[in-house]
């Protein structure tokens, strides 16, 4: 991937009367970048991309895309396609028309429009739904419909605004994937905003975590992940569990916790049942959760404290653990992050 940077937020304040939805928010996104902006709902990350689209102006601050200033510019004056959560097709237009009606609006000739149709119908795998209308189609084909819509001008940029949070389960896993295909294929700068970490972990190049209106903390997937800069990042992305800083489990004097924040994920504990156990049994399973390939299992320790464990599924079954076992909990203490506090 090219290292070159194609679009700068610097520091870009947006407020509503009295509410700041965006404090001085500053991103540096690659040329042919996938990027998330992953949070919570009223976090800042629809605003933003919405300042990138032209579609509220900051504030203040500037945004910079290839080298040309578009803080204040109208949406049509900018260089980007934008698919919405609501597909938004024209329904009274069939699937072809749908997708060459900006090509036809910019004067194409029909032989360009036509050339373009189907090499776009084939991208989205629907080479021969281009005479049907959007109501005859189903929710992913829609989607994948309006992504064709966006992308047909060749945008230097990519919108998505919560693309698959209409769509089911499975459709939705699907859907990411080929969005994530054309994507690579095209090379095109992608930003997509979503509250799903799942889809977040799954397609970004970088993770984008709001709160508040301000960058928690930019990085991999597997940074997010593995490396969370702050309590948020650990609570809203993936499970974790919170030990307070002088719990029994944390006595070893070479873990100087203090009044950190110590964490630890699901997958680091070691469960034994009583009947392998070396150490004391701790602990009690209080309840179980069949995931497929795990089991996340809730333990209570015997002060009270609650701890998820993930299992490999074949081990739990392996080891006829169910409510009510005594097991015996341990962890490799490199395993534990710590975080500075957060206030209430």
């Amino acid at each position: 991937m090219s290292m070159q940077t194609y679009l700068s937020i610097d520091n870009v304040v947006k407020k509503f009367d009295q509410f700041t939805a965006l404090n001085d928010i500053s991103l540096n996104i690659k040329q042919g970048e996938f990027v998330c902006f992953l949070g919570p709902s009223g976090c800042g990350k629809t605003t933003l991309l919405r300042a990138i689209a032209g579609l509220e102006l900051p504030t203040s601050g500037t945004i910079i895309q290839d080298n040309k200033d578009i803080t204040f510019l109208p949406p049509e004056q900018r260089d980007f396609g934008i698919v919405f959560q609501s597909y938004a097709l024209f329904p009274n237009l069939t699937v072809a028309e749908n997708i060459s009606f900006a090509l036809r609006e910019q004067g194409h000739s029909k032989q360009e429009v036509s050339k373009q149709l189907e090499k776009w119908l084939g991208i989205i795998d629907l080479p021969d739904s281009g005479s049907k209308y959007p109501s005859q189609l189903s929710g992913g084909q829609q989607q994948r419909v309006a992504l064709a819509r966006a992308l047909v001008l060749s945008p230097g940029l990519l919108l998505l605004d919560e693309p698959l949070s209409a769509l089911d389960a499975k459709v939705r896993t699907h859907l990411r994937s080929e969005i994530r295909r054309i994507q690579t294929e095209l090379g095109i700068t992608t930003i997509m905003v979503t509250h799903d970490q799942e889809e977040a972990l799954s397609m970004a190049d970088r993770i984008v975590v709001m709160n508040h209106g301000v960058i928690e903390q930019v990085g991999t997937p597997q940074a997010i992940y593995k490396q969370p800069a702050s309590e948020f990042v650990a609570r809203f992305v993936g499970s974790m569990n919170f030990i307070p800083p002088h719990h029994a489990l944390l006595t070893d004097k070479d873990l100087p916790f203090g009044g950190k924040v110590v964490a630890l994920r699901p997958e680091d504990i070691l469960l034994e049942s009583s009947k392998l156990a070396s150490a004391d049994n701790n602990a009690v399973v209080s309840a179980c959760e069949f995931l497929g390939p795990i089991v996340r299992i809730s333990c209570k320790i015997d002060d009270g404290l609650n701890l998820t464990v993930d299992m490999a599924s074949d081990a739990f079954l392996r080891e006829a653990i169910e409510v009510g076992s005594r097991v015996s909990l341990s962890f490799c203490k490199t395993k534990l992050q710590t975080f500075e506090a957060e206030a209430a």
